[in-house]
C-alpha cells in the first residue's frame, strides 16, 4: 500500500469515527445536551414538576438528552439564546419570533378552548358591576405584565372600553410572589379589589377543584380567544431534529406514560394539559395587533 493510499484509508475511518460519534443512541441526532426552557406558570418548584416527565419522555422517544429549565417570564428573552427549544405563552413567543428567530412547533392545549385561551376582567356580583365603564374611579389587580391573558388582553379591553388604567383608575395592583394567577382572582373574591385581571383557564380550574363559586363573580369583559402556552424552537437547533421533537409532542395522547422516579405517571396528566396541536406562525397575528394596540412588546413605541 502506497502512502498516499494509507492516508486516505485513515482519514476515510477517522471521518466515519467521528460520524459515529455525534449520534445519538437513535443515530439521528448529536450526543450533546439540549436545553428546554420552560416558562414558570405558577412557581418553579410546580413548573419543574409538571414538565420533569415531559423532559424525560421526549428524551426517551427521541434518544436525545433534555435538561430543563425553570426561567421567569421577565428573564426568558435574556435567557434564550442560551436554549434550544421554549415552552412559553404567546406573547413571549412573538417577542423571541422577532428578536432571537424563534419558531413555533406546538400548541398546548388546555381547558374549554383547546389551544386557544381569553383573558377575563371579573368582579364580584354584589359589587354592582356590569361592564368596563363601571371601573371608572375603581381599583383593579392585574397578573404579570408578559401574560397575554392576564394584563395584555385586559389592557386592551379597558382601553377599548375608554379606561385608561394610569388615569380611570383610582388604583391598581400586580401581586408579588407565586401564583400570581390565583391571588388575582382570590384578590376579588376577598374584596381587596374591586375588579381583577383574570385568565380563563385559571378561573376554570378553581372552580373546578370548588375553590371557588363561579357564581359569585360577574364577567365584565373578556377578550377573543388567544394562542397561548406553546413549544418553540431556537435557530441553534437542526431541522431534523426539530421535526422530529414537534412529530414526538404532537404524538403525545392521554395514554402516553413514563417511567420516573421509580413511578409510571401520564405525560399529559402530569403537564395539566390535554394534548398538543399543531399551529402556524400567523396564528399569532391577534397577538401582535393586540400587542401594537396596547404599546407592548415587542412593538412598544417608548
Amino acid at each position: 500500500m502506497t502512502v498516499a493510499v494509507f492516508m486516505r484509508a485513515a482519514g476515510a475511518a477517522t471521518l466515519a469515527l467521528l460520524a459515529m460519534s455525534c449520534q445519538g443512541p437513535s443515530g439521528t441526532a448529536s450526543s450533546r445536551t439540549y436545553q428546554i426552557g420552560y416558562m414558570i406558570c405558577n412557581s418553579e418548584q410546580e413548573t419543574l414538576q409538571r414538565f420533569k416527565p415531559l423532559t424525560a419522555y421526549l428524551s426517551k422517544k427521541l434518544g436525545v438528552t433534555f435538561e430543563m429549565k425553570a426561567i421567569d417570564t421577565t428573564d426568558f428573552t435574556r435567557e434564550v439564546d442560551k436554549l434550544d427549544f421554549t415552552h412559553t405563552n404567546s406573547l413571549l413567543y412573538v417577542m423571541m419570533h422577532r428578536n432571537q428567530g424563534v419558531e413555533i412547533l406546538a400548541a398546548e392545549q388546555a381547558g374549554s378552548l383547546g389551544a386557544r385561551a381569553k383573558g377575563l376582567i371579573i368582579a364580584l356580583k354584589k359589587s354592582g358591576l356590569r361592564n368596563v365603564r363601571d371601573l371608572k374611579g375603581r381599583t383593579m389587580v392585574f397578573g404579570p405584565m408578559l401574560g397575554p391573558t392576564s394584563y395584555m388582553a385586559q389592557l386592551d379591553l379597558l382601553l377599548k372600553g375608554k379606561i385608561d388604567p394610569e388615569n380611570d383608575l383610582s388604583g391598581y395592583a400586580i401581586p408579588h410572589g407565586s401564583f400570581k394567577h390565583e391571588k388575582v382572582i382570590y384578590g376579588v373574591l376577598l374584596g381587596k379589589y374591586d375588579a381583577g385581571a383574570a385568565p380563563l383557564l385559571d378561573f376554570e380550574r378553581m372552580a373546578a377543584d370548588d375553590r371557588i363559586d363561579a357564581e359569585d363573580f360577574t364577567v365584565l369583559a373578556e377578550s377573543e380567544p388567544l394562542p397561548y402556552c406553546n413549544f418553540g424552537v431556537t435557530q441553534k437547533v437542526d431541522d431534523a431534529l426539530s421535526k422530529r421533537f414537534k412529530q414526538a409532542v404532537l404524538g403525545i395522547t392521554k395514554d402516553t406514560t413514563i417511567e420516573i422516579d421509580g413511578e409510571v405517571v401520564k405525560v399529559l396528566d402530569r403537564a395539566d394539559v390535554d394534548g398538543y396541536e399543531d399551529i402556524k406562525d400567523s396564528d399569532f397575528d391577534g397577538i401582535r395587533e393586540m400587542a401594537r394596540r396596547t404599546n407592548m412588546p415587542p412593538y412598544q413605541r417608548y
